[in-house]
């Protein structure tokens, strides 16, 4: 199974015209960046592999895109997180709930104490038969398929001659972001993205455990921006991104990088913008009804 060349569609947010780059639409279960950066584990041969293991958080856009993949490999997966909320076993959602049903054991460690990659180094101690993936796919695995993706970027980019181009998209480890800066600097396109777990020396030193020195611009807000919190203001942005655009983007990470493009834009109007859609919509399903609470509809 190949999965790639995604559409890419013309739309305006806030008086910024840009185009999107639609990975959300890969695949009906395995889309956005995590398929990007699995696809090399979807497209080769591993013979010997009968369980795939990961870990991270309860409601991770990877769990549900590495449940996808098992259920496309014919692989068990084994995820393990540090715990399970009660109301959630009660009444699963969004990725958790989508994981379950693809056939993943969701494994919960509080009890040992352990960090989820400890325990799986440590108690669990996988065989030959197992393939470990760091959380959120950060590893030099990922790059074959973020490759692909910028390869997709640079052809459709062919026939536009009279602007710079820019390609945005946020960042948790920055993975899929420091390698289509690889790729696409060679070419002179520009990436930039925004630290949307731990701040910008977090995001650096993603980058550097990934070996590479070379990185793709960091934009930031003038305020911190904590990871998961409830903010109104990306709330609205969510609400008006949506409505102007005419699609639904994901309610974690987009909404800091729009507020970072909104501030970036008025100097580089100059440029053209290409945005990745990470897909990550199940997400919505758990992050919404707590915005919902909070502020109403």
């Amino acid at each position: 199974m190949k999965l790639a060349d995604t559409p890419v569609t013309q739309h305006h947010f806030s008086n910024i015209p840009f185009y999107l780059k639609r990975d959300d639409q890969l695949h009906p279960q395995f889309s956005g960046n995590k398929a990007r950066k699995f696809m090399a584990l979807l497209e080769n041969d591993y013979c010997e592999i009968t369980t795939l293991i990961g870990y991270g958080s309860v409601q991770a856009n990877s769990l549900y895109s590495m449940a996808a993949l098992a259920s496309l490999k014919g692989w068990q997966l084994e995820f393990y997180v540090d715990r399970i909320p009660s109301w959630l076993q009660q009444q699963p959602n969004g990725n958790y709930q989508a994981a379950l049903e693809l056939g993943a054991k969701i494994i919960a460690v509080a009890d040992s104490k352990l960090h989820p990659s400890d325990y799986i180094n440590n108690i669990r101690q996988p065989n030959q038969e197992c393939l470990v993936v760091p959380e959120g796919g950060r590893c030099g695995l990922a790059e074959y398929g973020v490759t692909q993706l910028a390869k997709e970027i640079l052809q459709w980019a062919q026939p536009i001659t009279d602007k710079e181009i820019v390609v945005a998209l946020p960042s948790g480890t920055g993975t899929t972001a420091l390698f289509l800066h690889k790729t696409l600097s060679k070419h002179g396109i520009e990436v930039v993205t925004c630290a949307c777990v731990g701040g910008k020396e977090y995001l650096k030193a993603q980058f550097e455990q990934l070996g590479e020195s070379n990185h793709p611009t960091i934009l930031e807000l003038e305020d911190k921006h904590h990871f998961g919190k409830l903010y109104q203001q990306d709330y609205r942005i969510w609400q008006q991104l949506n409505q102007e655009a005419n699609v639904e983007f994901e309610l974690l990470y987009d909404p800091m990088m729009w507020r970072c493009l909104i501030n970036w834009y008025p100097k580089n109007q100059h440029k053209q913008l290409i945005y990745i859609h990470q897909g990550g919509l199940l997400g919505n399903a758990s992050m919404l009804p707590r915005y919902q609470r909070k502020y109403g509809d």
